[in-house]
């Protein structure tokens, strides 16, 4: 019965480590935020009904495909990504699935102030304007305007997106995975030669470069950013940065939560393959411990027993 107390004694003070002062220390170490909640509650609702025949015609009419292109609609990309890079610094995104991946009330105020809306405002001024320009309207009610944009969008955009076409959509244009090839210039094609590879990686290099300028920081590498964060944390870096990481050269993105789950569902596939193998041996890992503790014990009370 002793031994028996004994490891009472270790359970109970691992316990109290554990669940007392572990959880204090990181309540010092890393501030509370409150978690990604999707709503973005410091933008006002617009409540127009959109017509997407109208929005089709306004993308047309304010200029968008001026710098965006919109493959659904056969539509191309006025420039390559990379030297879209060298004149915005970032590719403008394809419109085609923008609907799918952003929040609605998001896309709306994105399209009427995209750096208010991305809270980098503070980055740009006179001197260096954002990329993207805000809608003034062409003619009406610049919301009413908006919402038929954005109703265009939603109309076009896909019903369904795998993980990683998610991830490439959302982030490819800024962030790499170099574990499954994947460069903001896209999935990395298959090379006939050495020069094709050079003059592939000379063009993501230089891509990279004029993101460096953009936001004054070089977007990570992510392959294995779930090692290093949870997803709790990506949840809320994601739907905004600021909150974990003020001052950070992330915009928010304004990604739903189903879009931000697949991102990060991508991320888990690439980082940490191995995942479900690893908790499904959870239990068989308990189970064995706990056998094992009691033919343990069996033994040491049938050896005690023989002495006395």
């Amino acid at each position: 019965m002793r031994e028996l107390k004994i490891l009472g004694v270790l359970v109970v003070f691992t316990l109290l480590v554990y669940y007392g002062v572990e959880p204090y220390a990181h309540s010092k170490m890393h501030h509370h935020v409150e978690p990604a909640n999707f709503q973005f509650n410091d933008l006002k609702a617009i409540d127009y009904k959109g017509d997407p025949a109208k929005g089709k015609q306004l993308i047309v009419n304010a200029g968008c495909t001026g710098c965006h292109g919109i493959k659904v609609a056969k539509i191309p990309a006025p420039m390559p990504a990379d030297a879209a890079a060298a004149s915005f610094g970032v590719a403008p995104p394809d419109l085609s699935n923008v609907g799918y991946l952003y929040d609605a009330k998001f896309l709306k105020h994105f399209i009427l102030n995209p750096a208010h809306t991305f809270l980098n405002a503070k980055k740009f001024n006179a001197k260096k304007p954002f990329p993207m320009p805000g809608f003034y309207g062409v003619g009406g009610d610049k919301n009413k305007e908006v919402s038929d944009i954005v109703a265009y969008l939603k109309s076009i955009a896909p019903k369904e997106m795998e993980a990683k076409e998610t991830f490439i959509a959302a982030c490819g244009r800024c962030h790499g995975v170099k574990y499954d090839k994947v460069t903001q210039l896209g999935e990395m094609p298959k090379f006939k030669s050495d020069t094709e590879k050079l003059a592939y990686e000379l063009k993501v290099s230089k891509y990279k470069e004029h993101l460096l300028k953009y936001l004054a920081a070089t977007p990570p590498d992510l392959s294995i950013i779930v090692r290093a964060k949870s997803k709790e944390h990506l949840e809320t870096f994601i739907d905004n940065p600021q909150k974990l990481l003020k001052g950070t050269s992330m915009p928010r993105v304004g990604l739903t939560k189903e879009s931000t789950e697949k991102v990060i569902s991508y991320l888990e596939s690439v980082g940490d393959s191995k995942k479900v193998e690893r908790e499904s041996l959870i239990p068989k890992i308990i189970g064995f411990l706990i056998i094992f503790t009691l033919f343990a014990y069996l033994w040491k009370s049938k050896l005690w027993r023989e002495v006395h």
